[in-house]
């Protein structure tokens, strides 16, 4: 979680390794970070998922009212390695 602790928090990079997967740990998961007190009070919570929108609606999460206001910055290609001459 990344947050302020005071009105914002952001939820990165969850993810339940494949062999894990079908425990009930990503719910468990989700309760601790939920439930977890210094995030109690948020105004904003927020996350990004590709497959997993059923599970966070369960918690409370729903798209975005107004997706035309949230801006972001995509280095697609920051982690492929630099050549670098010697």
């Amino acid at each position: 979680m990344v947050t302020d602790k005071a009105t914002f928090g952001y939820l990165a990079d969850v993810f339940v390794d494949e062999n894990y997967r079908g425990r009930g740990l990503s719910k468990w998961l989700m309760e601790v970070v939920m439930s977890y007190p210094d995030l109690q009070g948020l105004r904003r919570w927020m996350l990004g998922t590709r497959d997993a929108h059923e599970l966070y609606k369960k918690f409370g999460f729903e798209e975005l009212e107004n997706p035309q206001r949230i801006m972001h910055i995509h280095h697609a290609e920051v982690y492929k390695k630099k050549n670098v001459e010697l």
